[in-house]
């Protein structure tokens, strides 16, 4: 079954990323979504791409070094309030396909508060581009759907190799490699990001899992 899933929520090109808003849209159009996660000091999983509040908010501090309160506070000021994990499930009501990102390297303590997060959840998947992240919760609960993020500068001998690790059940590649005929003879399954133009999007609807965004 071909599941497409929308990048931070932006289903349209006015939408604000990684909010419940944006992410309410998606679900409503029937559709997925995709989202950062980090961890705020008092270890609160946040949705939220960069490690620092600076482009965002215009405020130079590290999200893993203020608490939920004051990142609320902040992001409400702006009409941008970052929400919490558990508030995306809460809205998702276990209808709809979460892939979820974890940016920086999780500390054990946050791994298995991830866990607990998403215990209740069907439709989902745990990323990241650190595959240590995937090696950890791999060893916490081996039946987790965990999917290994590869870079656009890899090659296919080392796409192969990743897909064949025991802790990556589906890789997730850069949309250049949607044309190479013998990525599908790898049996994991595959998402491919980020689709951007209505074009792609339709030509390899049918038979990819495409993450898109403003279309």
């Amino acid at each position: 079954m071909v599941t497409h899933i929308i990048h931070r929520g932006l289903a349209k090109k006015n939408f604000k990323e990684n909010t419940l808003k944006s992410f309410n849209y998606c679900f409503k159009k029937k559709y997925g979504v995709e989202t950062d996660l980090r961890c705020t000091k008092d270890n609160k999983i946040v949705c939220f791409h960069d490690f620092n509040l600076k482009s965002k908010f215009k405020i130079n501090k590290f999200l893993k070094n203020i608490c939920y309160d004051e990142l609320k506070r902040i992001s409400k000021k702006e009409n941008l309030e970052v929400p919490l994990l558990k508030d995306l499930i809460k809205l998702s009501k276990n209808k709809r396909f979460l892939l979820l990102e974890l940016k920086p390297l999780f500390n054990k303590s946050n791994l298995v508060n991830l866990i607990n997060n998403i215990k209740k959840l069907k439709k989902y998947g745990l990323i990241s581009f650190k595959e240590k992240n995937l090696k950890n919760l791999y060893k916490i609960n081996k039946n987790l759907k965990l999917g290994l993020l590869i870079s656009s500068t890899s090659n296919l001998k080392h796409i192969k190799r990743k897909s064949k690790l025991k802790h990556v059940k589906f890789i997730v590649l850069e949309k250049k490699f949607l044309p190479a005929k013998k990525i599908s003879k790898i049996k994991k399954n595959i998402f491919y990001y980020t689709i951007k133009t209505k074009d792609l999007f339709n030509k390899y609807k049918d038979n990819k899992n495409l993450i898109f965004e403003n279309l």
